[in-house]
C-alpha cells in the first residue's frame, strides 16, 4: 500500500494543496488573497512538473494496474501541468482587473490537473473515467465563471450538457468493453482485443470510447461546443481549455488505443484517421468565416486536434512520438497567442474582433512581429517550429502506409493557412484607424507572448530536449 500512495504522490500533493487552498481562503479573506494563490498555486505546479520531470524513472505499477506512472505519463504530465501554470499567471492581471478572480478560480484549474494527471496514468477504465470526470466537473464550473455575463453561462451550460451526453456514451462503451472482456483492466483488455479476434461487442464498445474522448479532443463530429465554449468564457480560461485538457485529452486516447487496443490497430485505425481528416478539414474551413479571434482559435483548434490525432492513427511508436511533439509545440503556440489576445484593449475592456487589429503593427511593433511568427508556425509556414510539427505528424501518418491521409492534411494546411494570414494582413496592411487598441503594458503577457515566439525561432535547432523525451515516452507505451 505505501508503495502504492508513493506512486502516486504528486497527484495527492496537489490535491491536499488544492484543499488545503481553499480552506485557507474560506476561513480568511477569501478573495482577497485569490491573487496570491495564482501564483502559489502556479509555483506548485512547477515544482511538481520539475519533480516529475527529473525523479521519475522506470516503468510504475500502482493499485493492481489501475494508475500507471510511465514515461509517456511522466511527458504528459510534464506538459500538462507547466501549461497550466503558465496560463494561471498569464491571466492573473485580466482577472482581478475585471472583478473575476475569485479563489475558486485557481482551486478548480488545480483539482483539474489532478484530473488530467489521473487520465493519462490511468490503466483501468474506472479509473480513467474517474480522472475525466475530475477534470471535466472543474472545467465546467471555470466555464461560466462570469456569471453578470449571458454567454459565460451559455458557455457553461453547453459544456456541461454535452459533457454528460460524451460521459454517457465513453461509459456505456466502457460496460461493453467489460462485458466482452470480462475485466476493465487495460492490460486485461490487450490480452482479448487481438487483431482478427475482436468479438463485435468489443468493437462497438471501443467505438463507444473513441466517440466520447473525441468529444474531450473537440474532433469532429463531437466538436459542436467548442466555438460557443471558447467565445462565452474568460479569456483566460479559454487559453487553459486551449492547452493543459487538450494535451490530457490525446494522451489518454493515446492510452487507450495502445494499452488496451494495441493488438487491434487495424481495427480502430481507420476510425481514427476518419475523425482526423474531418477534424483538419472543417476546421480550417470553418474558420474562414470568422470574425471573433476566440472563436476562430476555436476551429484553429478542432483543426489542429486533427493534426495531432493523424500521428495516433499511424498506430506506430513513431505516431505517438510526432502526436507528443506535436501537441508540445501546440501549446506553447496558444500560450504565446492567447497571450496576444489578453492584450487586445479598448477603454478597458477586452476586444475580440479581429478588424480591430488594422495596421495593429504601425503602434506596437514588436508584439505585432511576434504574433506573425506565432501565426506562420500556426499556419506551419517553414521554417518556423510549427512546420516542423506538421511534418512530424505527416511523416508518421507517410510511414504508417497512409499516404492519403498525408496528403489531406498537406492539403487541410494549405487552406488553413488563409486565416492566419488573414491577421497578418490586416496588422501590417489593413486599413488606418483614427484610434486603435489601448497600451496594454503587462510584462507578463509582454513577456510570455515573446518568449512563445523565441521559441518558435530558436527551438528549431533541438526542440529544446522535447524530441528525445517524446522518443523515450512514446517506447514506454509502445513496445
Amino acid at each position: 500500500m505505501s508503495a502504492d500512495l508513493s506512486i502516486i504522490l504528486p497527484e495527492i500533493l496537489l490535491s491536499l494543496f488544492a484543499i488545503f487552498a481553499l480552506l485557507t481562503a474560506v476561513y480568511t479573506g477569501k478573495d482577497g488573497i485569490a491573487s496570491t494563490l495564482v501564483w502559489v498555486t502556479s509555483g506548485v505546479m512547477v515544482v511538481l512538473a520539475i519533480w516529475i520531470g527529473t525523479m521519475g524513472e522506470g516503468n510504475n505499477v500502482a493499485f493492481n494496474g489501475m494508475f500507471m506512472d510511465d514515461g509517456f505519463a511522466r511527458f504528459a504530465k510534464v506538459t500538462v501541468l507547466l501549461s497550466a501554470a503558465a496560463v494561471l499567471i498569464m491571466g492573473e492581471g485580466y482577472m482581478s482587473k475585471r472583478g473575476l478572480l475569485r479563489f475558486e478560480y485557481p482551486v478548480l484549474v488545480a483539482l483539474s490537473a489532478v484530473g488530467m494527471m489521473m487520465m493519462v496514468s490511468a490503466g483501468d477504465l474506472m479509473a480513467l473515467y474517474m480522472g475525466l470526470e475530475l477534470q471535466s466537473l472543474a472545467l465546467y464550473v471555470v466555464a461560466s465563471l462570469r456569471r453578470d455575463s449571458a454567454k459565460s453561462t451559455e458557455a457553461g451550460l453547453k459544456y456541461f450538457v454535452l459533457g454528460a451526453l460524451s460521459s454517457g456514451l465513453l461509459l456505456y462503451g466502457a460496460s461493453l468493453v467489460y462485458g466482452y472482456a470480462g475485466t476493465t483492466l487495460f492490460s486485461g483488455i490487450i490480452q482479448t482485443a487481438v487483431h482478427g479476434e475482436v468479438s463485435l461487442g468489443l468493437l462497438f464498445g471501443l467505438i463507444f470510447l473513441i466517440s466520447g474522448m473525441a468529444f474531450k479532443v473537440s474532433a469532429v463530429p463531437f466538436h459542436m461546443w467548442t466555438p460557443d465554449v471558447y467565445e462565452g468564457a474568460p479569456t483566460p480560461v479559454t487559453a487553459f481549455f486551449a492547452t493543459a485538457p487538450k494535451v490530457a485529452a490525446m494522451a489518454l486516447f493515446a492510452r487507450v488505443l495502445h494499452d488496451a487496443f494495441g493488438g487491434a490497430v487495424a481495427d480502430w485505425q481507420q476510425v481514427v484517421a476518419l475523425l482526423s481528416v474531418l477534424s483538419m478539414f472543417f476546421g480550417a474551413v470553418a474558420a474562414i468565416g470568422q470574425t471573433n479571434i476566440k472563436r476562430l482559435m476555436a476551429y484553429s483548434s478542432i483543426a489542429h486536434m486533427g493534426y495531432a490525432l493523424m500521428g495516433l492513427a499511424a498506430g506506430t511508436a513513431l505516431g505517438v512520438e510526432a502526436m507528443l511533439v506535436y501537441m508540445a509545440i501546440y501549446v506553447t503556440m496558444n500560450i504565446g497567442t492567447f497571450a496576444f489576445i489578453l492584450l487586445m484593449e479598448k477603454d478597458g475592456q477586452p476586444v475580440t474582433d479581429i478588424a480591430s487589429l488594422n495596421m495593429y503593427s504601425k503602434a506596437h511593433p514588436g508584439r505585432a512581429f511576434a504574433m506573425l511568427i506565432l501565426l506562420f508556425s500556426l499556419a506551419g509556414v517553414p521554417p518556423m517550429l510549427g512546420f516542423f510539427g506538421k511534418l512530424y505528424v505527416l511523416r508518421a501518418a507517410y510511414d504508417a502506409g497512409l499516404a492519403w491521409l498525408a496528403i489531406a492534411g498537406v492539403i487541410a494546411s494549405v487552406i488553413g493557412a488563409f486565416y492566419y494570414l488573414r491577421i497578418v494582413f490586416y496588422m501590417y496592411f489593413g486599413e488606418e484607424q483614427t484610434d486603435g487598441l489601448d497600451v496594454n503594458k503587462s510584462p507578463v503577457l509582454w513577456g510570455f507572448l515573446m518568449a512563445s515566439a523565441g521559441i518558435m525561432i530558436f527551438g528549431i535547432i533541438n526542440l529544446f530536449g522535447v524530441e528525445t523525451a517524446a522518443t523515450l515516452a512514446a517506447a514506454t507505451l509502445v513496445n
